[in-house]
This record gives structure tokens, sequence and C-alpha cells, in this order.
């Protein structure tokens, strides 16, 4: 019986060290945390959106995230592609451009809310999705130089009909094609005279300055428009729409990078108010100092790297 017994026992025994085993194998594979996704991030032809790439992927890696990072990709219609080929599965747009650019959207919503919830519907569809919006709208407009303005009652995009002939507008070539561009120019404002002049990769308010242009297309948030010298002039109909930024992410890259990810990257967007991304703005074109600089200082003073 004794000898029974202890068998009993060890049997008992070598099950029970059998189960510690298993459950502990098991507790650590349960714990081991899922390796963190390699994020393709590209970005826009123009200093915001380097601006914006830079803080994206810089509060990134501070997470311990890897960023493969591909700057200066082209206008909406180009890094559109890369996107739908997967050559990136992230990057920094503007609402109002998703509608009207992406999906030809010629009607503008009635709201930034209503332009974003348009905008995440139509990119779900395709296999995207959008974080969380900055609270700063950077909207396309019509810039002339002050003297022009007051001198022909320039007040708002109609009244460039008043030039007749001696209207030029410039802006970069995709603006020709665009209903919030030369078309909606056309259509909602009568503006049919004068001429188009693109401006491919050059300062539009050089234009302006040295007479090349009387009319040009400019970004709300330029810090030129701060020094006086040049109107903005208003647009009525809202054929440039609302303009908030919101990261655009393949839904694949969304579900990798779960709650903590999205959290890295809506908290810097948060932080984007109209004079943040102005005086960075300011600091990277007219200051002259690097994107990438511009971004750390931000990111250090908002502890959000």
């Amino acid at each position: 019986m004794l000898i029974r017994t202890h068998r009993r026992h060890g049997i008992r025994a070598a099950i029970a060290a059998t189960l510690v085993v298993a459950l502990t194998v098991g507790a650590g594979v349960a714990a081991a945390a899922p390796a963190k996704p390699t994020i393709k991030l590209g970005t826009k032809d123009f200093p915001e959106e380097f601006i914006l790439g830079q803080l994206y992927k810089q509060a990134l890696e501070a997470k311990g995230y890897k960023v493969q990072f591909k700057k200066n990709i082209g206008s909406t219609e180009i890094i559109k592609t890369a996107l739908y080929s997967g050559k990136i599965d992230m990057y920094p747009e503007y609402t109002g451009t998703i509608l009207s650019v992406i999906f030809k959207q010629a009607k503008s919503p009635a709201s930034a809310q209503a332009a974003y919830n348009q905008a995440k519907a139509k990119l779900g569809a395709k296999g995207f999705t959008l974080f969380a919006m900055t609270p700063f709208s950077d909207t396309d407009a019509i810039a002339v130089l002050k003297s022009t303005a007051s001198s022909n009652g320039l007040k708002t995009i109609s009244d460039l009909s008043k030039l007749g002939d001696k209207l030029t507008i410039s802006a970069l070539p995709e603006f020709q094609t665009r209903s919030a561009g030369l078309l909606g120019l056309k259509s909602a404002y009568g503006v049919t005279n004068g001429t188009f002049k693109p401006i491919p990769q050059i300062d539009p308010y050089a234009t302006l300055d040295n007479g090349t242009a009387t009319a040009v297309d400019v970004f709300s948030t330029d810090p030129q428009l701060a020094s006086g010298k040049y109107t903005v002039l208003t647009d009525p109909k809202f054929i440039f729409g609302f303009q908030n930024v919101a990261p655009i992410v393949s839904k694949k890259l969304a579900a990798q990078l779960g709650p903590q990810g999205r959290r890295i990257i809506d908290a810097v967007s948060a932080k984007l108010t109209l004079p943040a991304i102005i005086a960075m703005n300011k600091a990277v074109s007219v200051d002259k100092k690097s994107d990438a600089a511009v971004a750390k200082a931000f990111l250090k003073a908002n502890n959000l790297a």
C-alpha cells in the first residue's frame, strides 16, 4: 500500500510539474508584445507637408517605431498613386483635398466635421482610414498685392473679373484642372478672363512682387500674409472648402499600430493649432531653418518626443 501511495503521489507531482511548465510557457507566449510595424510615411511637395511629415516621423521614432520616410513625393494626384500601390501606407492630407482631388467631389461640405466624415467614409471603401484631424485648417486662397486690390476694388474672388485681360493667375500646374482651382473660379465666380501661368516650385509671392502675375494661389497659413503687403480675396462660396489635416492610414497599418500607435499620431495632430503651424511655417520658409529641426523643437516643447 505504501508503495502504491508513493507512486500515486509521484504521478501527481509529475503531472503538476508538467502543468506548471506548460502554464509558464503559455504565459510567456501570451505576454510577448507584438512586433511594432515599419511605417512607410510619405509627404507631398511643399514645406508645410515636410514639417507635418517630420512631426509624425519623429514622434513615432521616439516611441520605438521604425519609419521609412519618403519626403517630397509630389502633388495629391501623384502621392495618391503611391498610397494606392502600397509604396507608402500613411501620409498627411487635407480633408477638402481628399474630397475634391482624390474623389472629384465638386460640392464642398457645410462644415469641417462634415468634410472629415465624408473623406473618412470614402477612403474606407478604398481600404484606408483617417486618424484625428488637426485644429488648424489650411485652405488655398487667392492673393494679390495690396496695392492691386486697393486700386481695382478687389475684395472677393469674383472681383478678379474687373482686371479684364490684365489678369494673370499663377499657381502650381495641377491648379488648372481642379474644381478647387481654376475650374471653380470659372464656374462659381465667373472668372473667365485673363490667362493662367503655371509656376512649379517657385515662390508665388515672388511672382506678385516682380509683376509676373496679378493673382496667385497661396495657402492661408503662409507666414508671408502677415506682412501686410498682400490681400487675400474672400471665398464666400467656399470653393476651396475646409482643409484640416488628417493622416491617411491604410487599414492594415492602422490595425498593426493599434490604440497605442494611434495615440502617438493623434497626440501630435491635437497640438497643431493655427498659430503653431504658422510659426513653424515661418521658421522653415522665412527663417530658413530645417523642417527636421523645427519639428524636433516643437515635439520637445510639447512633450511628444
